[in-house]
């Protein structure tokens, strides 16, 4: 279990990185840096997640139920996991898609 929801973080993450056409190796030290902090990834693990995540097709509302079903009852997860999203979110220019984004993601983690 504890693999599905590395993976889904990973492509929660990565997903914020996407929608914005973001340069991918400017983006990978954050990236790989959160992964590292929360789930012990090494940099090559995340940057694998980083790339896989950025060339394959997935359904992010699937992943955000995966990380849900997880932390159902951890709100300070939950609002952890949120701030790791804000991060990625300001380490570029910001747009109104960023915003409406993290609001999604946030209804998603706290429906529960």
């Amino acid at each position: 279990m504890e693999t599905k929801i590395k993976r889904s973080v990973a492509t929660l993450l990565a997903h914020i990185i996407k929608i914005d056409n973001r340069d991918i190796e400017k983006e990978a030290p954050l990236f790989c840096r959160l992964m590292g902090e929360d789930f012990n990834c090494d940099p090559k693990e995340a940057e694998a997640f980083l790339k896989q995540t950025m060339q394959e097709e997935y359904d992010i509302d699937e992943h955000l139920a995966i990380i849900n079903d997880a932390l159902c009852d951890d709100k300070l997860s939950k609002m952890h996991l949120l701030e790791q999203v804000n991060h990625i979110i300001y380490s570029d220019t910001i747009t109104p898609k960023d915003y409406e984004e993290f609001e999604k993601i946030k209804e998603a983690l706290f429906s529960c």
